[in-house]
């Protein structure tokens, strides 16, 4: 299993070089309940709100024969992802051997060092972005 991070139709992609030990999807619903008169509480089914993830995993200092890629080392990670968060726009995530191709925002992303080691340790926070399609109309 590999991760991948592209922006802008692969204008630049990094791919994680320690892919984080777990993670979870958690997918939403939107349910509603109400409370009637004669039956008591209801539950209308609602949308699927948006998927959202959230890992922890480090940026090598240095080249580790264990890291899946060494293009790039420590804060250049940091460095690139802080300037994706500055342009605003949506990021593809894509995690191999899986289902998961899709494009998020960055809710939350942390990082330092905590070691002697110089490798930055980070959390990195993402949510499904839905591009937004609206219908044309013709005006007659």
């Amino acid at each position: 299993m590999d991760i991948f991070l592209s922006i802008n139709n692969r204008e630049q992609v990094i791919q994680l070089p320690i892919v984080p030990s777990e993670f979870k999807i958690a997918s939403p619903l939107n349910h509603e309940t109400y409370t009637t008169i004669n039956q008591g509480d209801i539950k209308l089914i609602g949308q699927r709100g948006l998927k959202s993830l959230a890992f922890d995993s480090f940026f090598p200092s240095k080249k580790y024969p264990f890291s899946r890629n060494n293009k790039y080392l420590g804060w250049e990670y940091y460095e690139i992802i802080q300037s994706w968060i500055d342009r605003r726009v949506p990021i593809r995530l894509i995690i191999t051997n899986t289902p998961i191709n899709i494009p998020v925002v960055i809710d939350n992303f942390e990082a330092g060092v905590q070691d002697g080691s110089g490798d930055v340790y980070y959390t990195l926070a993402l949510s499904e972005f839905k591009f937004i399609n609206l219908n044309k109309k013709k005006v007659k």
